[in-house]
């Protein structure tokens, strides 16, 4: 009989292991019956790194004085544009950010973006353009935003961003959100800037997350969800036909003990 009590604990144990609802919810530290507010802080400023792309579009008084500095982007070519003249540091979508952090404007030549805002490097684009154009007008946008969601999400993959901000939370909702066997209080952020890889631990079920300098994404930013351990129990056969033998065995003990 003392056999079969073992084996009943054990059982009670295993069944134990499962996903307790108190790990499943967001932001559990906000209170319920009130609102709270406060000032965002930590927003952060998406900001050029190397390896970008760059959809860069000039316009001016001149169209055909213009069109020579969109020959970057194939799909805003303002007037002919000889190809003899295409920078090979110049892809089919936009301008390369090489590896000094600049790009290379026909005519102008090489112009230092990396670190600066997209606000802040149009400007510089724009200032540079007065010398050989009237009244240049820039638009420029990172074409290579994206980041990656990885782990116990429903849709794991790489989601491109097409605004400048993007969010924790947001990138988790592209994935489909977090599995109810996900870890929400661990989930990790991958980093690389300023070539530097910054490793930053993010819990989930804190309202902290919104504080946090890591809440704003950056480009090529990667989030891995752990699973739980039952996200492994439940793919486990070895562990699924313990269970059903402990159980089974529970209940002989059961009827067992009435005689």
């Amino acid at each position: 009989m003392r056999k079969f009590f073992y084996l009943i604990v054990a059982v009670l144990f295993m069944s134990s292991c499962g996903v307790k609802y108190k790990s499943v919810p967001y932001f559990t530290d906000l209170p319920i019956d009130s609102t709270l507010q406060e000032k965002i802080l930590n927003q952060t400023i998406l900001t050029i790194q190397k390896n970008d792309i760059l959809a860069i579009t000039v316009s001016s008084l001149n169209p055909e004085a213009s069109a020579i500095f969109n020959m970057g982007n194939t799909s805003s070519l303002q007037g002919p544009t000889p190809t003899a003249n295409i920078n090979p540091a110049n892809t089919a979508n936009g301008f390369l950010v090489d590896n000094e952090g600049a790009i290379q404007l026909p005519l102008v030549g090489s112009v230092k973006l990396e670190g600066l805002s997209i606000t802040e490097a149009r400007k510089s684009i724009q200032a540079k353009l007065v010398t050989y154009l009237k009244e240049p007008v820039v638009s420029l946008r990172l074409v290579n935003f994206r980041v990656s969601v990885l782990g116990d999400v429903a849709r794991p993959g790489v989601f491109p961003i097409t605004s400048e901000r993007a969010t924790v939370t947001e990138a988790l909702g592209m994935a489909g959100d977090l599995s109810i066997t996900a870890v929400r209080n661990n989930v990790l952020l991958i980093r690389e800037q300023n070539g530097q890889r910054q490793y930053a631990r993010l819990n989930m079920q804190s309202k902290d997350l919104l504080n946090s300098p890591y809440y704003y994404l950056q480009n090529n930013d990667v989030l891995y969800v752990q699973p739980g351990n039952a996200k492994y129990a439940s793919v486990d056969s070895s562990y699924r036909n313990v269970s059903i033998v402990l159980s089974a065995l529970s209940v002989i003990a059961l009827i067992i003990s009435r005689f």
